[in-house]
């Protein structure tokens, strides 16, 4: 297993993992992709098991303790001088799920965030993942503002 940083020349995989992983309506688009590469990338983590990307992790740097629907279209928003790591997607191929890809991704952001001297991570997910990212540390903050794609999301948030 390797971690790194993702680059534009990963994008055709990094889209083929989005797309498996998410509906049609939450999925991130090729161009919304290609603009977070290209804008934060030190923000955008994949994960390579034999020289295949199987996962990725990102998210812009806010001053926002949640996550705000136009942050997933606009990566203009990210800034630097921010106290928070967003996550906008974790994603690992369904073949490889249920391994520890994800996990080692999240640990992966925890540490690069701790460094930072970040405040915390947040990240929106859905109802059956809450008890999943709680196993990392996330506190659930309640439903979310987010109605990214029309669906229901809530807040989480692990204090660093």
């Amino acid at each position: 297993m390797n971690i790194r940083n993702a680059n534009l020349n990963d994008l055709e995989s990094l889209y083929n993992i989005e797309t498996a992983c998410f509906p049609s309506n939450q999925a991130a688009s090729i161009n919304t992709l290609s603009n977070r590469l290209k804008v934060f990338p030190q923000h955008f983590w994949l994960i390579e098991t034999n020289e295949e990307i199987v996962g990725f992790i990102n998210g812009m740097i806010t001053n926002n303790e949640t996550i705000k629907d136009e942050m997933f279209k606009n990566a203009e928003l990210n800034n630097e001088n921010g106290l928070w790591q967003s996550v906008f997607g974790l994603a690992v191929l369904p073949a490889y799920q249920n391994q520890g890809y994800a996990g080692k991704l999240l640990h992966h952001l925890v540490n690069v965030s701790t460094q930072k001297k970040l405040k915390g991570i947040v990240l929106t997910c859905e109802e059956h993942l809450i008890p999943y990212y709680q196993k990392f540390g996330f506190v659930n903050m309640g439903l979310s503002a987010s109605v990214h794609g029309g669906d229901v999301f809530y807040d989480m948030k692990r204090k660093l």
